[in-house]
């Protein structure tokens, strides 16, 4: 077994595609949700029918005591060996000046706050400082962290501004103990994530302005992301890779 990787917000999108992927690879995954049991148990029982080793952990990544239970299931799967800082949510797109600080304070609480709690625990089972083997994290970026989501999403984007920074100064605090710290930055992907901002068409209609003419795969996403938890990428710390069909570097 390669060893033992918990991916948050698993149940859907990009976080369940990596689940499975990893699994195929040999990794036992904590398969982390929030809210929605079936989706979860079904990503599960795909992997096992695969062959493959996973649990479904239902945990608040904003909640520590939740964190905790996560990873205390990680370890009687085995000894950790990754972490995918998935889980993120969306309001429902406005300006600014429509944005209620309930819901300001709940997106930072998941797509920060949780990520950073993590990341914590994560280091606190692999770090060399604290009698770990190592290991490897990947955080969630987004297109919107450089966009800035302006008249729809700006909160979103300010989180996300907030996972790239967290990814550089993370990757350089740990890189002497054993822990590489990276990022996958997604650009347009066909997910339901985006019905989740009460905008279900915007991948449809904005797939044909993109450099490569398509929207992205949740595979596509994944694929990047074992590559980062991978030996391969030994090298590789503090480092965002973009899958996002020439958006970003669009003029």
């Amino acid at each position: 077994m390669a060893g033992v990787v918990v991916v948050t917000g698993a149940s859907r999108g990009i976080g369940a595609a990596t689940a499975k992927a990893l699994a195929a690879q040999g990794y036992a995954v904590v398969v982390n949700y929030a809210g929605n049991v079936e989706a979860a148990t079904a990503v599960v029982r795909d992997i096992e029918h695969a062959g493959g080793a996973a649990i479904a952990v239902r945990g608040d990544v904003a909640s520590e005591d939740d964190v905790a239970h996560i990873f205390a299931a990680a370890d009687r799967l085995g000894t950790l060996t990754g972490l995918v800082n998935n889980a993120g949510i969306i309001n429902t797109a406005m300006r600014i000046d429509a944005m209620s600080a309930g819901a300001i304070n709940r997106l930072l609480a998941v797509n920060v706050t949780g990520s950073i709690l993590c990341a914590k625990a994560a280091i606190l089972r692999m770090s060399t400082r604290h009698g770990g083997k190592g290991g490897a994290i990947v955080n969630l970026a987004s297109g919107a962290a450089k966009l800035g989501g302006s008249g729809s999403y700006v909160d979103y984007a300010a989180s996300k501004g907030a996972i790239d920074t967290l990814t550089v100064g993370l990757a350089l605090e740990v890189a002497g103990e054993g822990i590489r710290v990276n990022a996958v930055r997604p650009g347009i992907i066909d997910t339901d994530f985006h019905a989740a901002g009460g905008d279900p068409g915007r991948v449809a209609r904005m797939a044909a302005s993109l450099p490569m003419g398509r929207a992205g795969t949740s595979e596509e996403c994944a694929k990047a992301i074992l590559w980062l938890l991978s030996d391969d990428a030994a090298y590789t710390t503090g480092t965002t890779i973009e899958v996002s069909g020439g958006r970003a570097i669009t003029p």
